[in-house]
């Protein structure tokens, strides 16, 4: 990592690890509450879990990753158990536990697929979109919610451009963490990944976040293809549904295209 940025408790990580379990730090808090964790850590830490549970060299990679947040994650110390619950040689099912005192705070499920070792694969019959601008063109925007350090303020750089997190409406911006996921470990392409996705909701709102309320209980992410590099942009934005609930909806790009998209179901309150 490039020039981390300690917290307010001195982290230069998201997590600790600690025996079987990882310890949360500031940087890891989300713009909600103190006491509570971003859902992006979170997604890191099941993405991380999940890489151990299966061997690195046989030839599968992450092309879903597919977080519930049963209950709010705290700041106290999680354990992130995975196991391999559908075997196969063409694709493989890793369902996660993550557990926070004894109770399930989150569960991750990941679908793997193998990769083709020809490296030969069919031309897409669509036009690739209008690739965003890179983040040496983007804008920082300091964030809105500053009481504390927390991982939308202080675990990662961000560049707007397109849009801002202080005007509702869609958004595009680049991520990139300004610390590992785990001290002393280098993050792969898909925890980088899977740890900026879940921002879609903040940066694409539709509504102040000073006067309504609206949480994703889940997100799920489709990558098909790694993320080359530590940038990753979202392009983000919003729909609503019936009174009270919506979904938030990021194409996900790295420097040389398209990798993927994220999904967030939401829950919402007006004027809470």
């Amino acid at each position: 990592m490039t020039g981390p940025t300690p917290g307010a408790d001195g982290a230069v990580a998201l997590f600790v690890p600690d025996g079987d379990a990882l310890v949360p730090t500031d940087l890891a808090r989300g713009p909600w509450a103190p006491e509570s964790l971003h859902g992006g850590p979170v997604a890191a830490a099941v993405t991380r879990a999940t890489e151990r549970a299966v061997p690195a060299d046989d030839g599968l990679r992450i092309v879903r990753l597919t977080l519930e947040l049963v209950r709010p994650v705290g700041t106290a110390p999680l354990t992130v158990a995975a196991r391999l619950s559908r075997p196969g040689r063409k694709v493989q099912v890793v369902d996660t536990v993550v557990t926070q005192a004894g109770t399930d705070v989150a569960w991750g499920r990941a679908v793997r697929i193998r990769v083709d070792p020809s490296g030969v694969g069919p031309e897409p019959t669509v036009p690739e979109d209008d690739a965003p601008a890179p983040p040496s063109a983007g804008t920082e925007v300091p964030s809105r919610i500053s009481e504390y350090a927390g991982f939308h303020n202080a675990g990662v750089d961000i560049r707007y451009v397109r849009g801002r997190i202080d005007r509702p409406g869609p958004a595009t911006a680049w991520f990139r963490l300004r610390v590992p996921v785990v001290a002393g470990e280098e993050p792969t392409p898909a925890q980088r990944a899977m740890a900026v996705s879940d921002f879609g909701n903040g940066i694409g709102s539709e509504l102040e976040f000073g006067s309504h309320l609206f949480i994703n209980p889940d997100l799920t992410v489709y990558l098909h293809r790694p993320l080359e590099g530590e940038w990753v942009c979202l392009d983000a934005r919003t729909r609503f549904g019936p009174p009270g609930t919506g979904m938030a909806e990021s194409a996900l790009w790295d420097v040389r295209g398209r990798i993927g998209r994220a999904l967030q179901s939401l829950y919402i309150e007006i004027g809470r």
